[in-house]
């Protein structure tokens, strides 16, 4: 038998994690997007659970992050994200004002006012296969500039003006033009996406904003410490190296604090992209695709976002460049200060030498002196046995053979020192 990886089950179905059901014209969908970071996650899952005891409804797995289900009168998609929390409820009956009694006043108002999170996103989508003209579009959409496109091979038209009305929500408005019950699900789910994924990849936005100012101060800072080190009359290394260690702290910060939101808007931002490449947009005469308009306002928002991020990275190269700089000029002006001082130990020590010859020569005089000395007294002595002999004379041959045999000994003592220190 085979040896199964233990999360093999769990891979393959990763791709039918969020099987968003199909839709069937006329439909309301009511789409709230709640921004909850992983440490409200037990939250979150308590919140629906009490919802799902409401409705009599089995409640989620732990480990589930996706659950579709009928209440009284509506169904409700829940999604759990690991930034996020999605829920979008809808509701399949004839209307006659697509946008009037949303199904999100279905839902328990007490429930909804305990949500987990901040609220990012609201949204009602609506579809439905009525001819509306212009003027009924326009005012719809309470008169705002309209964006929208023919999608998905002519099967579906899409309008939207991409604002906030008196209730909080955005509005997208689609006209089923042959659209399939599942293909109209996806639809729906798309244009979700591009709705929530847009708000996530623009929470970076204000991020840039603010550091914009931080990093042209640090930059200005660096250049001026860099020309510092290229004059001529900068001494205060340490001061220098003290500016640089606070700039390459400060550096590191931003960039600590600023690289995980930076990172998750490009890959939310690619997202987007996916989803509107995915819709096939058409032009309709005269109005903006989604795409263009998305295109035109969010892709600057990223390439600022990206610029910042560039900029960070720079100036960390930099910063490091301009310390590894001045710790270079640093050791090279320690090098020559050790230079110096070895010469100047080189020089004690040959005037030590020459010390220690004139001290050896004098001490081997010294020596001798008292040796000679020595001598004298015990020629004198023996003269006074009665031996015939001159103690002056005896004295005086002493000399050169005691000098000698002193300075032999003394020769023959350093070099055996020269040996022991090799």
């Amino acid at each position: 038998m085979f040896v199964e990886h233990p999360q093999r089950v769990t891979l393959h179905n990763e791709i039918h994690a969020r099987p968003f059901g199909g839709v069937t014209s006329p439909a309301r969908c009511s789409c709230l997007a709640f921004q909850t970071g992983e440490d409200l996650d037990q939250a979150v899952r308590d919140h629906f659970t009490a919802f799902c005891h409401r409705y009599s409804l089995t409640p989620p797995a732990q480990d589930q992050k996706y659950f579709e289900a009928a209440c009284d009168g509506f169904s409700v998609i829940w999604e759990r994200h690991a930034e996020f929390t999605v829920y979008v409820f809808k509701r399949t009956e004839p209307f006659d004002n697509p946008f009037e009694d949303p199904v999100i006043n279905l839902v328990p108002r007490d429930w909804l006012d305990d949500t987990p999170g901040q609220l990012l996103v609201g949204l009602h989508i609506v579809v439905d296969k009525a001819e509306r003209s212009d003027d009924e579009l326009s005012r719809l959409f309470d008169h705002n500039g309209l964006t929208g496109s023919r999608i998905l091979g002519g099967t579906a038209q899409v309008w939207t003006d991409f604002r906030l009305h008196g209730d909080g929500f955005g509005r997208i408005l689609i006209k089923d033009c042959g659209l399939e019950h599942l293909q109209a699900g996806r639809l729906v789910q798309r244009l979700k996406e591009i709705e929530v994924y847009r708000m996530m990849a623009l929470l970076a936005f204000p991020l840039a904003h603010t550091a914009t100012p931080k990093v042209s101060e640090i930059d200005t800072r660096l250049s001026e410490i860099t020309a510092e080190m290229a004059s001529k009359t900068q001494t205060n290394d340490e001061e220098t190296l003290a500016k640089l260690t606070d700039l390459a702290a400060q550096t590191e910060e931003m960039a600590a604090s600023l690289n995980y939101r930076f990172s998750a808007a490009r890959a939310y931002y690619r997202i987007v992209q996916a989803r509107l490449g995915e819709l096939r947009e058409e032009r309709i005469e005269g109005m903006q695709t989604i795409a263009e308009f998305l295109e035109r306002r969010l892709a600057p928002a990223m390439r600022t976002c990206q610029n910042i991020g560039d900029r960070l990275e720079v100036l960390s190269k930099r910063v490091a460049r301009a310390n590894n700089l001045l710790r270079t000029r640093v050791d090279i002006l320690l090098e020559a200060q050790n230079r110096d001082l070895l010469a100047s130990m080189d020089r004690r020590v040959k005037l030590q030498l020459r010390l220690q010859q004139t001290v050896e020569g004098l001490s081997v005089a010294a020596i001798t002196y008292y040796a000679v000395g020595l001598l004298g007294y015990l020629f004198k002595a023996i003269k006074d046995t009665g031996v015939p002999i001159n103690d002056r004379v005896a004295t005086g041959v002493a000399v050169p053979l005691v000098l000698g045999a002193i300075w032999f000994s003394m020769h023959r003592i350093r070099k055996a020192l020269h040996r022991a220190d090799d």
